[in-house]
């Protein structure tokens, strides 16, 4: 009896104490993110996981679809996000994490998005066409899912045009635990690059985490791929890969932003 206690009590208190943000990143790496940078790491020659956060769960994700992949290119970066005053500080409840994860799962608010282009030195717009379908096959679109609590594990599928590799079809897995928020995002079809074949079916994983870090939401979010040999389409894809990160890190915080507004 005393150790079914314990158990609970353990259990309880990390349900209710998230990690810090040193715990994740390191002090000196959680202090340039509350300085507002947002590190980005891409690599081209055997690339391993450079800023990956302490979280043997994400770990265990990235190291298996790194070793699957075999990749070729592989673009990570770091966002934080401050949690709002009326946020709970210490860790999301269960109605703030429920409000973030549907938030997450609405992929349709993805299209329209813009980023800004350095080498055309305009804002370009970055998912045309963003809806969740009922299926590979069918490809029928449907509302963005939502649910009265996360679900532990739950697979989706979407249809996605952008201005790079044009209208394709992926599997989104999700997966939630109690201090983080994960989804794997995979290609059901070939990723062409205009009218050349860059990135092969099944050979492209991007993976975001979100992590409660008690004021502050840590975002990870990494892309790799198996690329297609051709001068210089690694560091093409890897340029795309760097645009993605960037419109989907900005999307999650104004996701964010809505979930929290929405609970009182």
């Amino acid at each position: 009896m005393r150790l079914f206690f314990l158990l609970c009590l353990i259990s309880l208190g990390s349900f209710l104490f998230a990690q810090s943000l040193e715990s994740f990143v390191g002090s000196e790496q959680a202090a340039a993110l509350r300085a507002g940078e947002r590190p980005l790491v891409s690599q081209f020659r055997n690339p391993e996981a450079r800023l990956l956060p302490r979280n043997e769960v994400l770990a265990s994700y990235v190291e298996e679809l790194r070793q699957d992949l075999n990749p070729s290119v592989m673009v990570e970066t770091l966002h934080l996000y401050t949690k709002p005053p009326q946020a709970n500080q210490t860790a999301l409840s269960a109605e703030e994490k429920t409000a973030l994860y549907n938030s997450i799962l609405a992929l349709s608010t993805l299209a329209g998005l813009e980023y800004f282009s350095a080498s055309r030195g305009v804002m370009r717009t970055f998912y045309e066409i963003s809806t969740v379908i009922d299926g590979p096959s069918t490809r029928t679109p449907i509302p963005d899912p939502a649910f009265a609590w996360p679900q532990a594990e739950l697979r989706i599928f979407a249809r996605q045009k952008d201005l790079t590799f044009g209208d394709n079809i992926y599997q989104y897995d999700f997966y939630s635990n109690e201090g983080a928020i994960i989804f794997i995002q995979q290609n059901l079809t070939s990723l062409n690059a205009g009218i050349i074949p860059a990135i092969g079916r099944n050979r492209l994983r991007s993976v975001v985490a979100v992590l409660d870090a008690g004021n502050y939401l840590l975002v990870y979010a990494a892309s790799m791929a198996r690329v297609v040999t051709l001068p210089g389409m690694n560091e093409r894809v890897g340029a795309s890969f760097s645009n993605r990160a960037e419109t989907v890190l900005n999307w999650f915080s104004g996701q964010a932003d809505e979930a929290f507004k929405g609970i009182r």
